[in-house]
């Protein structure tokens, strides 16, 4: 009775294929800043752009500039369109006239661009961003650009109301500032236009004396003129006067003449050599009247020769009169003019002490925007100083984070390690039952054949027995 032999119960050995080996973690800091992709997607549809995860993981260049220009006008105010004209000016300057034949515009304005947008993602804390990220941008580049970014936005959000303080605090005191600055400018013109207007007056003021000075020597002059026409015409009028007094007594005389004449020429008619004597005497007498007529009237024209001067003299003197007095009015107008001009020196005095008390109180408010500046730096410092504080806290918080990462991760290569021995336990225990099951059958297998073999045997004894 042959039967098969009994199966081994050692494990038959199997090859268990090596695990791979992890893929290799970022940096704690970077690990420390990652967003998952679903939340920075999210992130970056609600501020205004659709965005998916599958944009994120298959990123297009042209949709990855639109985020990141939409995130620089967010933060910065600054676009594509901002830094156009500056960059077409120095194309210009470095090109002339064709500058599109060495950049094209949206290459020029993408570069211009990419400058503020790395200063942006500096104070983000990315060090590492290149053009690169803009033109052939990958997965976990932008992963962590992202995460950057908007983990400093959440920051500022946190800390609006203490950005807001300090902003309105400087926005005040710049307004302060500007507005004595203004102030300052506007007293400084009024000095300037003050000073201007008295140096026009004192200008004024000199010329006016100076011609004030030369008007009373000429009015000195006149007065003088006058006072020796006056005394030429008074003598004028007095021998005139005295000519005509002449002049009538001689009419007179000629009258009484005529008037004896007649009454002698009866009597010259009786004697002709008495006549003849007579007629020469009166001939002599007539002679000399004759002249002595025509001498007054030649007197007489000169003395209307002399009284029409005279007039024209006293023409002439009302004028100067009036001349006069017109100066005398031009020296009240000059004294009331000195006067104001004194006003006005008084009030620019007053205003020259009111400039002094501006700047005293510019000065006074420099000091204090001094000790503000002081206060500032002293709340800066201290900002500062919590900021350093901070980060130590997150320097220590991200060294307790790595302990936890990399105890963590020795855990979790402990509990690959003892996953892998519990399926190859698993495996062998598999394998031992499928050979227990195996030999479990072949010892029934052969416990049957044994049963049936002792069966027959025993039917074989019985019957050789009868």
């Amino acid at each position: 009775m042959a039967y098969s032999g009994r199966m081994s119960m050692a494990p038959r050995g199997s090859q268990q294929p090596a695990s791979q080996p992890r893929a290799r973690k970022e940096d704690n800091e970077d690990a420390f800043m990652t967003l998952p992709d679903r939340e920075i997607a999210g992130c970056i549809s609600d501020i205004g752009i659709p965005f998916t995860i599958q944009d994120l993981q298959k990123p297009n260049p042209q949709q990855i500039q639109k985020v990141f220009e939409w995130l620089a006008e967010l933060l910065m105010n600054t676009t594509r369109e901002v830094v156009a004209p500056a960059m077409k000016a120095a194309a210009d300057d470095l090109c002339g006239d064709d500058p599109d034949r060495i950049f094209t515009a949206d290459t020029r304005d993408l570069m211009g661009f990419f400058v503020t947008l790395r200063r942006l993602l500096l104070e983000c804390g990315v060090k590492d961003f290149t053009f690169q990220d803009l033109y052939k941008p990958t997965h976990p580049r932008l992963v962590k650009i992202f995460s950057y970014v908007i983990n400093f936005i959440r920051f500022r959000e946190s800390q609006t109301s203490v950005i807001d303080e300090y902003f309105n605090s400087t926005e005040r005191t710049k307004a302060q500032i500007e507005e004595l600055y203004n102030s300052n400018q506007e007293k400084e013109e009024m000095l300037q236009e003050m000073q201007r207007n008295r140096k026009n007056v004192e200008q004024a003021m000199r010329d006016k004396e100076k011609k004030n000075s030369e008007l009373k020597a000429r009015l000195l002059e006149l007065k003088k003129g006058q006072e020796k026409v006056a005394e030429k015409l008074d003598r004028v009028k007095s021998e005139q006067s005295r000519l005509k007094q002449t002049l009538e007594d001689k009419q007179t005389q000629a009258i009484n003449v005529r008037k004896e004449a007649d009454k002698l020429r009866p009597y010259t008619q009786q004697s002709p050599a008495a006549l003849e004597s007579a007629l020469r005497d009166l001939n002599a007498n007539l002679t000399a009247d004759k002249s002595e007529i025509d001498r007054l009237d030649r007197r007489t024209r000169a003395l209307q020769t002399s009284t029409d001067t005279f007039t024209l003299l006293h023409g002439d003197v009302a004028g100067l009169t009036r001349l006069l007095e017109d100066l005398q009015s031009e020296l009240k107008k000059e004294d009331e003019e000195a006067s104001r001009a004194n006003k006005h020196r008084d009030a620019l005095s007053e205003r020259s002490n009111n400039v002094r008390e501006i700047e005293r109180q510019e000065r006074m408010l420099s000091k204090q925007l001094a000790n503000i500046q002081d206060r500032t730096n002293t709340l800066r410092q201290g900002a500062s100083t919590k900021a350093d504080e901070a980060k130590r806290r997150m320097e220590s918080l991200k060294q307790t984070h790595s302990e936890l990462g990399e105890e963590r991760r020795k855990r979790g290569e402990e509990v690959e390690r003892r996953r892998i021995r519990i399926e190859q336990t698993e495996k062998k225990m598999a394998d031992l039952k499928e050979n227990i099951d195996s030999e479990v059958q072949s010892a029934k297998e052969e416990y049957l054949k044994m049963e049936s073999h002792i069966k027959l045997y025993i039917t074989e004894m019985e019957q050789s027995l009868v």
